[in-house]
């Protein structure tokens, strides 16, 4: 599978990648990787190590004569983002992930790809096995966890990291450089909610939200997709005047990206059905209305159901509920002052359930300021505290810094102009790179973010650009060559 990547250019790094296709590795499943990575090392006879969280180094001494040269960190995480449609079986813990290649982008078949960050992994590796690079003192660093929660970064052993320069691969623009990044918390919600019988006048439906595109929860918030949760909560809403029941619910699968799907239970008044189509009809009309030229795919189904569930949120649960979830905060809070265009903070409703009148969300936090993020999460226990649910905060991380007159970035600028004629845009990305947490353990490093063009991050529609990947691979080779000199 897969075999065509080993003819794409730059040949080293696609074989790489064709590696990393082919070896499951979601979050908190990176081990076989990890191991097979270490053999990779062995085999070239690269010092490998690990941290007690499981990170993993592959170090590689400076070339002749350049022994003196800074050190320089390669970093990106082995795990990816598992999505896939609903109507494609898909086990990310161990199918591979299949790829193909149309119009200069390439693409995975119904899932997401791993490009976001398996391009910046495999690049790492490809400069380690690179024999004709002349270079300083390397070494790779390869964090666990980053999209479940950061989890790597944040418990990576302080002390460890020998370099002085980081150069983050775990970028998704071209012709950008990143210097600055939003921090984040995982705000977690559960609730055990009184639950009845439905009567026996009472009909059962299954109401369904799909086709909307998803994304990214940090970099495509600010786009005005869909937010899956956050619309079929406002047809339930909708719903309730005829005297519509919450019995389950389930939205999104991950809480850095955006729901594109959400499915949810409910009983109500035989007599009410007929007006519920009616509503579901015009509410379908209604939100593809708003949504048009951002999220044109959105559908809206009310099918019955031939066996009632065996229970119900009680009316006044419902209501509390739902009206909980209408009035969460979601999408852009605030726009940046200081960094226009940028989105300060925001939230993404991630993840909603309910089973058997047990409640569970979990939204993502983001902010330029740390004290913002804390408060956009005080806001959640504030609002859940009362329907008499108990909000947690977990896996925080800071912010990273911007430091606009660092040397490194004013070399990476003078090479991008040197070699491709043009500037490169120096930005701050609303999204958790890892970075913010390094720069909190190891605060004398000088650190820049970039990568090739990838759109659709987070979603099946991931996919990569495959003249960027060149673009992205001369750069960072010239860029070790240079810091080297």
């Amino acid at each position: 599978m897969n075999a065509h990547l080993e003819h794409l250019s730059p040949q080293p790094l696609w074989r790489h990648f064709r590696t990393l296709c082919e070896t499951p590795r979601p979050s908190g499943h990176e081990a076989a990787l990890a191991e097979r990575l270490e053999r990779w090392a062995e085999a070239r006879g690269l010092a490998h190590d690990r941290d007690a969280f499981g990170n993993l180094r592959i170090r590689k001494p400076a070339s002749p004569g350049r022994e003196a040269a800074p050190g320089v960190i390669l970093q990106g995480h082995l795990d990816m983002v598992t999505e896939a449609n609903a109507e494609h079986p898909h086990d990310f813990t161990r199918d591979p992930i299949e790829t193909y290649v149309a119009d200069g982008w390439l693409h995975a078949r119904h899932t997401t790809l791993g490009a976001d960050n398996g391009l910046g992994v495999a690049a790492a590796l490809a400069l380690l096995e690179d024999e004709q690079l002349v270079h300083g003192p390397l070494e790779a660093l390869f964090t666990l966890e980053e999209e479940s929660g950061m989890g790597g970064a944040l418990n990576l052993a302080e002390g460890w990291l020998e370099g002085s320069v980081l150069l983050n691969l775990d970028s998704e623009e071209r012709g950008e450089v990143f210097i600055g990044c939003a921090g984040g918390a995982d705000v977690v919600v559960e609730a055990q909610l009184p639950t009845a019988p439905p009567g026996r006048d009472e009909t059962a439906l299954r109401l369904a939200l799909t086709g909307l595109k998803g994304g990214h929860s940090g970099i495509d918030i600010h786009r005005g997709r869909g937010n899956a949760n956050r619309l079929l909560v406002r047809v339930l809403r909708a719903l309730e005047a005829l005297d519509a029941r919450l019995a389950a619910y389930q939205g999104g699968s991950l809480r850095n990206a955006i729901p594109r799907e959400a499915f949810a239970t409910l009983v109500l008044p035989g007599e009410a059905v007929a007006a519920a189509e009616r509503r579901v009809a015009e509410l379908e009309a209604a939100l593809r209305a708003e949504l048009a030229g951002v999220d044109e795919g959105l559908s809206l189904s009310l099918t019955a159901l031939r066996e009632p569930p065996a229970e119900a949120l009680m009316p006044h649960a419902s209501r509390l509920l739902v009206a909980a979830l209408h009035a969460a905060p979601c999408g852009v809070e605030r726009m940046s002052v200081t960094v226009p265009g940028v989105v300060e903070t925001s939230n993404n409703l991630g993840v909603v359930s309910l089973e058997s009148g047990r409640f569970h969300l979990c939204a993502l936090v983001r902010s330029l300021h740390d004290s913002a993020t804390a408060d956009l999460a005080e806001r959640f226990r504030a609002l859940f505290e009362l329907i008499g649910a108990r909000t947690r905060v977990e896996n925080a991380y800071p912010g990273w810094t911007p430091q606009p007159g660092s040397e490194l970035l004013a070399r990476f600028c003078r090479l991008h102009r040197d070699r491709l004629g043009s500037e490169p845009s120096v930005e701050v990305i609303h999204a958790g790179l890892e970075c913010g947490v390094l720069a909190g353990k190891y605060p004398h490093l000088e650190m820049i973010s970039f990568g090739p063009l990838i759109r659709g991050a987070h979603s099946p529609d991931e996919r990569v650009e495959l003249d960027s990947v060149g673009e992205f691979w001369m750069l960072l080779r010239a860029l070790v060559e240079e810091l080297a000199r």
